[in-house]
């Protein structure tokens, strides 16, 4: 009996999304804003401008994912060992409903 250990990465067209919906999950985004902030509070380069120098470090992440200038790609899973990594610029946010430009 064969079994299939080995994971395959499935290839898409430019802002194709494969695997589930082309939106963050509430936990994708959780993930990503507490990844970040850590990051943030850990000496990390902000990547957009603040104006102020009193800002807590979630609500930067969260600004910094409304601007998609994270280079961060999310791996999404199918049971039959398929994944996808798609960048965050691809996915809109349930957070910021009016998002124009998807």
């Amino acid at each position: 009996m064969d079994v299939m250990t080995e994971s395959t990465e499935l290839k898409a067209g430019k802002n194709e999304v494969l695997i589930g919906e082309d939106v963050l999950t509430r936990y994708e985004r959780a993930r990503i804003i507490g990844a970040r902030a850590l990051q943030l509070s850990q000496g990390a380069p902000v990547l957009i401008e603040v104006d102020d120098t009193n800002f807590r470090h979630i609500d930067l992440a969260k600004s910094e994912l409304k601007a998609r200038v994270l280079p961060i790609g999310l791996a999404r899973k199918l049971p039959s060992r398929h994944f996808q990594i798609i960048p965050i610029q691809y996915l809109k946010d349930r957070e910021f409903i009016n998002q124009e430009d998807f």
